[in-house]
């Protein structure tokens, strides 16, 4: 049956992130509605952001399109032009290549909800604007490298 029951989706907590910034995760989670419904071509993932939480890293992606739709609460998106508030049925699109890195924040005291639907590609690259780290994927196992490819170790 091609109905997902959301109580029984796989729930995703934490981050692949390297330490410090796999603590700084802390109240995010997702379910995993597109793994649930066994698709393998693209994400489809409900993200919860309790008061406080951030979304990721503001980062961007070289191969991978990403586009968010906010079904509750409401979220600031901050990428290169500054920060937007977005409430329910509030849309943003980011296109693989396009360097304008973007996160969400949960500024307010009630969870937050967001849809995100991205691109599952072999390889991807993306790349954290506000600090000197990068992830480079590549048939699901991540290798985080400092932007000049050397392998991350700790902040600089």
């Amino acid at each position: 049956m091609p109905i997902i029951d959301q109580t029984r989706c796989p729930v995703k907590t934490g981050s692949i992130y390297p330490e410090p910034y796999a603590s700084m995760m802390k109240g995010r989670s997702s379910l995993r509605l597109g793994e649930a419904g066994g698709l393998t071509q693209y994400g489809v993932n409900l993200v919860m952001l309790e008061p406080g939480a951030l979304s990721s890293l503001r980062h961007w992606h070289a191969q991978e399109d990403e586009f968010v739709m906010v079904t509750e609460g409401e979220c600031t998106l901050i990428d290169n032009t500054g920060e937007h508030t977005m409430r329910p049925g509030d849309c943003a699109a980011f296109p693989a290549g396009d360097d304008n890195g973007h996160h969400f924040v949960n500024r307010t005291d009630k969870v937050a909800k967001f849809l995100v639907i991205g691109t599952k590609a072999p390889r991807e690259v993306a790349t954290y604007s506000d600090i000197d780290l990068r992830v480079e994927i590549d048939g699901g196992t991540a290798r985080f490298t400092y932007r000049d490819g050397t392998d991350f170790t700790a902040p600089r």
